[in-house]
Order: structure tokens, then sequence, then C-alpha cells
């Protein structure tokens, strides 16, 4: 079944792109939240699962798939997790990137699997080509 996000979801992602395309704009560095330990554990076996737990300008949810981004020096990194933190197939994480990278060709986009979180990559001046800011 394709996903379909809601009105609130969407909204969110708009809020999230916004806020990208400002800072890439002003060249302002796009940063994880910072870790909170009363709210979240790292996961005993995965890295970055956690991540973003925490409500920030650079973070949502489609469904049930929770996505984090931050920025890296000529890249922009998008992390894309499952809200029950189990495993997240590639195809499941490229429909969740296509509705966020919405307008991005997919030929500038790259991808990093993992079987917990999959993680892409687009340069920021891609982004700010391509992007369909809001949806």
């Amino acid at each position: 079944m394709p996903l379909a996000p809601t009105e609130a979801e969407i909204a969110q992602r708009n809020r999230v792109m916004a806020k990208i395309l400002d800072c890439t704009r002003t060249e302002t560095r796009i940063k994880l939240p910072v870790f909170d330990p009363q709210r979240e554990r790292p996961s005993d076996q995965f890295a970055l699962i956690n991540v973003g737990l925490e409500a920030n300008d650079f973070g949502g949810t489609i469904s049930t798939y929770r996505y984090q981004f931050e920025g890296e020096e000529d890249l922009l990194h998008l992390m894309i997790t499952s809200i029950d933190q189990g495993p997240v197939t590639t195809a499941e994480s490229h429909e969740v990137a296509s509705v966020i990278l919405h307008g991005v060709p997919s030929a500038l986009i790259w991808l990093k699997p993992g079987e917990f979180s999959q993680h892409f990559y687009v340069g920021h001046d891609e982004l700010l080509k391509h992007l369909t800011e809001t949806l």
C-alpha cells in the first residue's frame, strides 16, 4: 500500500524543509538535537536509532517512520527509522524519502542502507535547485 501522509505530517514536513532551506541559504549548520538522557537511551546494538526522539526543527514522522536531518559540510544527511525501532527496508525508506525530498531527482540522492536505519545524502545545492518546498 502506498504511503499516505496525514495533513499534520505534511505540515510538519513542510516546516522542516522550509527551515532546512533557510539554513542552507544562510549557511547555518543543521545540527542533531542535544541528547537528553531523561528521554532516550542509546541502543545497545545500533547507533542512531534513538536520534531525534525529542521534538526538534529538523525531524518528524510519517506513518510508522521517524526521520531526522543533520547537515554535514557538503551534504544533507536524512536518517529514517521505524517508530517502534524495528527493521526498516530500503524500499520502505525510499517511499518515506520520496515524500520528504519531493522534487529532488532520485539519481541525486545517495543511500547508505542498513537494517534498522536508512541513511540518505543529498548535496545542499541540489536541494535548493530541486526540492518542492511545500506539498
